[in-house]
C-alpha cells in the first residue's frame, strides 16, 4: 500500500525536472523509504541497487550483474571488474545512449561506506568528474541516520554540498492513518495508532480485522514474530552499548522523564547520561520537551519522551516482562496491558489532539507553535500560541460526557501561565462528547471550542 507521501513525491518530481539533481533520502527503518522510491521510479527510466553487508568485491559483482540484466548485456556479466571506477565507466557509457532523464538509486548507501571507509570519497569523485553533467538524477537512501549524516549530510562529509534536496522520511501522520483501514471506528483507529504509530510496516503487520489487544497477544507477544525483537534489531546497528541505551529507554518508559530521575534510578552521573540522551535524540527515538511558553534550552523543566509509539509500547510492556514472555507465560504481561490500556491510549489521544489543531479550520488564529505546559503541581494538555493569541486545551479519553467542571478547572490552571497579554481561547477534546450544559455555554462564549476528535 502507498499512503500519503504527497509532499515527498512533489519534492522528488521537482528534483526530476532539474538539470542537476542529487537527492538524499534518510530516516529510521520501516518508515517506507524504499516504497517511496519504488513508487517514484515505477514509470521512469531508472536503475535501482540495494546495498548490503557483503564484501566490496561481491557488491561490485552484484552491481555489475544487475547492470548486465538491465542493459541486456550478457558479455559484461562475464568480465571480472574489481573497482568502482571501471563499473561506473561502463554505466555512464550505457546511459549516454539513452535520450531521456535517467535515475540512479543506491539504497542503504551507508553499507557501501561501512565496507569501504573511502567509498563516499570515491563516489564524490565519480560524481564530480563523470556524473554531474549527465542527464541523470541521483538518489542516495539510507536507514542508519548517524552514518548517512556523517557520510553525506555533514559539513565535513565528502559529499557535502552535492545534494540538491534531502528528505527525512517521517512516520505517516494520523491524518492519513485511516487510509490503511476500511470501515473502522475513530476509537479503534486511535487505539491501533497508540501501538503502531505511523510506521507502515507495523501497521500492515497487524490484523486490522482484530482488536488491538488481540494483536498485542498474537503478534507483539509472539516470540516468533519480528515485532517481538524489533527494537533490538532496529538499534543495534546505530549504537554500540545496547544495554546502556536500553536501560535509559526503560527508565524513561517507566516514568523517569527528567535527567535527574533517570540518573538516580540508573546510578549514573547526569553528565554521563548526556551523550546517550543526545544520541537518542539524533536518532529520532527521544524528544526533549519544555513547557511551550519557555525556551527549549531551559534544562530545569526539560522532560524526555520516547517519540515512536511502538518503541514506547515495547519498553513499557515487552522489555520489562521478557522473563514471562520467553517461556510463553503471557497472562501476566497481558493483564498489565489490559488494566492500563485506556490510560495508555489517553496519552496518545493527547498527542493527536495537539497534532489535529494544525489542520483544524475552526481555530480562530494561525498557530505559531504548539505543545504542553506544566509546573510542579499542574499540567495543561494542549497549549497553542499565535502572535496575539493563546489556546488552552484539555483532553478526556473516557466514556463520560465532558461537563462545565472540566472547563472551569482548565481556566483555573491557565491562570498560572504567563500569557503576555495574549487573547485567551479554550478547547476541550472528548472521546464521548459533551454535556448539554457545556454545549450551550460554548454557544454564548465564542472563545470556547469543543472537539469530538
Amino acid at each position: 500500500m502507498f499512503i500519503n507521501r504527497v509532499k515527498e513525491m512533489n519534492t522528488l518530481n521537482k528534483e526530476f525536472k532539474k538539470p542537476e539533481s542529487f537527492t538524499v533520502i534518510y530516516g529510521r527503518r520501516r518508515a517506507g523509504k524504499t516504497t517511496l522510491i519504488k513508487e517514484f521510479i515505477k514509470d521512469k527510466k531508472s536503475f535501482y541497487f540495494f546495498a548490503d553487508k557483503q564484501s566490496e568485491y561481491l557488491q561490485i559483482e552484484r552491481f555489475k550483474n544487475q547492470l548486465g540484466d538491465f542493459f541486456k548485456d550478457e558479455f559484461i556479466k562475464k568480465i571480472d571488474i574489481k573497482d568502482w571506477d571501471t563499473l561506473f565507466d561502463y554505466f555512464i557509457a550505457k546511459i549516454d545512449s539513452i535520450d531521456q532523464k535517467f535515475i540512479l538509486v543506491i539504497d542503504e548507501f551507508q553499507y557501501l561506506c561501512m565496507i569501504n571507509k573511502s567509498f563516499s570519497s570515491i563516489f564524490q569523485r565519480i560524481y564530480d568528474e563523470r556524473l554531474k553533467n549527465k542527464n541523470i538524477m541521483i538518489i542516495l537512501c539510507g536507514s542508519l541516520i548517524s552514518m548517512m549524516y556523517s557520510e553525506v549530510l555533514a559539513y565535513d562529509s565528502p559529499l557535502f554540498g552535492r545534494r540538491t534536496a534531502q528528505i527525512k522520511l517521517k512516520p505517516i501522520s494520523f491524518k492519513y492513518y485511516k487510509e490503511f483501514y476500511s470501515d473502522i471506528s475513530r476509537e479503534k483507529l486511535i487505539e491501533m495508532y497508540s501501538i503502531t504509530g505511523g510506521i507502515p510496516k507495523y501497521i500492515l503487520s497487524f490484523d486490522r480485522e482484530e482488536t488491538p489487544l488481540w494483536n498485542i497477544e498474537n503478534n507483539i507477544f509472539d516470540r516468533d514474530n519480528y515485532l517481538y525483537s524489533e527494537p533490538k534489531f532496529l538499534l543495534q546497528e546505530e549504537i554500540n552499548d545496547l544495554s546502556r541505551y536500553f536501560s535509559i529507554l526503560q527508565s524513561i518508559a517507566s516514568g523517569n522523564t527528567k535527567i535527574s530521575s533517570i540518573s538516580s534510578q540508573l546510578q549514573i552521573n547526569s553528565s554521563g547520561l548526556t551523550p546517550y540522551i543526545s544520541k537518542l535524540i539524533e536518532l529520532d527515538i527521544l524528544e526533549k520537551e519544555v513547557p511551550i511558553t519557555e525556551d527549549i534550552l531551559n534544562g530545569k523543566k526539560a522532560l524526555y519522551k520516547i517519540k515512536d509509539n511502538y518503541l514506547n509500547f515495547w519498553f513499557n510492556y515487552v522489555y520489562p516482562y521478557q522473563s514471562y514472555l520467553e517461556i510463553e507465560n503471557i497472562n501476566f504481561p497481558l493483564e498489565k496491558v489490559t488494566t492500563s490500556f485506556d490510560l495508555w491510549v489517553s496519552k496518545t489521544y493527547e498527542d493527536l489532539a495537539r497534532e489535529s489543531l494544525l489542520w483544524d479550520s475552526t481555530i480562530p488564529f494561525p498557530i505559531k507553535s504548539i505543545g504542553r505546559w506544566w509546573d510542579k503541581n499542574e499540567e495543561i494538555d494542549v497549549v497553542a500560541l499565535g502572535e496575539k493569541e493563546i489556546l488552552f486545551g484539555e483532553c478526556k479519553w473516557s466514556n463520560k460526557h465532558v461537563g462545565l467542571s472540566v472547563l472551569f478547572k482548565l481556566q483555573e490552571k491557565a491562570k498560572k501561565v504567563d500569557k503576555k497579554g495574549k487573547k485567551e481561547f479554550y478547547i476541550l477534546f472528548s472521546k464521548s462528547g459533551f454535556s448539554e450544559e457545556l454545549i450551550e455555554y460554548s454557544k454564548v462564549n465564542s472563545n470556547i471550542l469543543l472537539n469530538n476528535f
